[in-house]
Formats: structure tokens, sequence, C-alpha cells
């Protein structure tokens, strides 16, 4: 999406701003024991009660046979994205590592915001560090979406923060764009070369995601045609925030 409208900024202004704070309640709940349907029935409670509607409930893409079964994601240990949390059976267990990928649709407009959290105590310390490289590269690749840039230049910095780490990440899965719909233009990649891919412009709106793991990266879809696994076993960490580009520097909306 391009912004234009000094009310259509606005709404995602709002829009972001009441989904980081249903992030923060919903990562305030992670704690041994919760269940994913928990964490879900929370999801969908906040949103009804602000008069929006959850992203992902019934999504579809082009690419799937089935509706989206879930408002929210609760994707644990090595599933990385995608997880259905009213249906995926989740009880979160001390030291488990859980990310929490949430959309929602206000006055129209879509936002989409992801944390990882470490339920209870730690069980090792390549867990903490995973979470915190994680979190240094989504601010490397923001830091890059500036006006007359490009993802690759996103991609390039979110990559560099991945080496410096030794974690792999996945090639088959992106930020994006968004506002309009919960996917649009341009693929946002993890990983590429300085000044290529597509050039940012003033208005773009894009959802910037590290995904990273402490393996390979590899990847497959489990049996429930949604859930992203990593092939080794690894563990993973996902964090994401939509960003509106301005002559300015780039604005992160999801933030209360």
């Amino acid at each position: 999406m391009i912004a234009k409208k000094k009310e259509d900024v606005e709404a995602l202004r709002e829009g972001g701003r009441r989904l980081a704070r249903h992030v923060r309640v919903l990562s305030a709940m992670v704690a041994p024991g919760i269940t994913a349907r928990a964490l879900e029935e929370r999801a969908r409670e906040m949103v009804e009660a602000d008069g929006d509607e959850p992203a992902f409930l019934h999504y579809r893409d082009r690419r799937d046979h089935e509706p989206y079964p879930s408002a929210l994601c609760v994707s644990v240990n090595d599933v990385i994205v995608h997880s259905p949390a009213a249906v995926n059976n989740a009880v979160i267990k001390e030291g488990d590592v859980v990310c929490l990928d949430f959309g929602i649709r206000h006055k129209g407009l879509y936002t989409d915001h992801a944390i990882t959290v470490i339920a209870g105590k730690a069980l090792s310390p390549h867990d903490e560090e995973l979470l915190h490289g994680t979190q240094e590269a989504l601010a490397a690749g923001i830091a890059e979406a500036k006006v007359g840039n490009t993802t690759g230049d996103i991609g390039y910095a979110v990559e560099q923060v991945a080496h410096a780490h030794g974690f792999g990440f996945p090639r088959n899965l992106s930020g994006h764009g968004v506002g309009l719909q919960v996917h649009e233009e341009p693929h946002v990649p993890n990983f590429g070369d300085k000044g290529k891919g597509v050039q940012l412009v003033e208005g773009m709106v894009i959802a910037i995601e590290p995904m990273m793991t402490l393996g390979s990266g590899e990847l497959y879809v489990d049996a429930d045609g949604h859930s992203y696994r990593t092939k080794d076993g690894s563990r993973t960490a996902h964090f994401e925030h939509t960003v509106i580009i301005t002559r300015n520097g780039p604005r992160i909306l999801t933030k209360e």
C-alpha cells in the first residue's frame, strides 16, 4: 500500500497502536501451563471489544486449500511461523520459545506484528541470544526502510545480523507489503543485495519480519498444512513490525 491520504495514515497508526497493545497483553500471558487456545480466545476478545476484525481468521491465500482457522498464530520452539492457535493444541511449558504473530483490520486497513518470548526461565543462553539477535536484525532492517533505498537494502541488513550471530534463516519466507490486504507487494526478503529489489517510496507500508533459527534454517510444512517447522528441530524466533516509509525516515506503526 502507498498511503497518501491523511485519514489512511491515521487509521494505520491507530490500528498499529491497538495491535501493539494486544500483543503486549498476550505476551504477558505466556507462562508455563497456558494454552494456545486461551491466547486465541483473549486475542479475539480484545479485537471484538475495540470494534475491529482479526486479520488472519478465515484468510485465504491463492496457494491455500482452506481458509486459515485462527485469529492468532502461536508458534512454539521448532515451529517458526503460522501455527494456528485455535487448533494446534499447544500447551506452553517452562523454557518454551513462543512466537505470537497477530494482525488486525481497523477502519478497513491492516497491520501486522509479531514478537517472540520465553515462557518462564530460558533453558539455554542460546535461546536468549536467538531472541536478542532476531530483534537486532529487525532494528537493522527497519533502519534501511528509507525513501530511495530498496528491499534488497533491508534484506542485506537483516542477513548481516544473522551471519554475525551464526543463525540460520529461511529463504522461502519473507516480509511483505501490507495495508489494503494482509499480504501485498512488495516482497521484503530477509536476505539480499544492496540496491537490488523494489525501490522504497514515500507512503509505502511494509511488514519487516526477520525469522531466525539456531540451526540451518531449512523448513518443512507440518501435517496441519500451516505450521512451518525446522527440519533439524532447532529453535526459532520471529519479530515483526509494520512500518510506513516517510520523507523523514521509517515510522514504526505497531507500537503503543
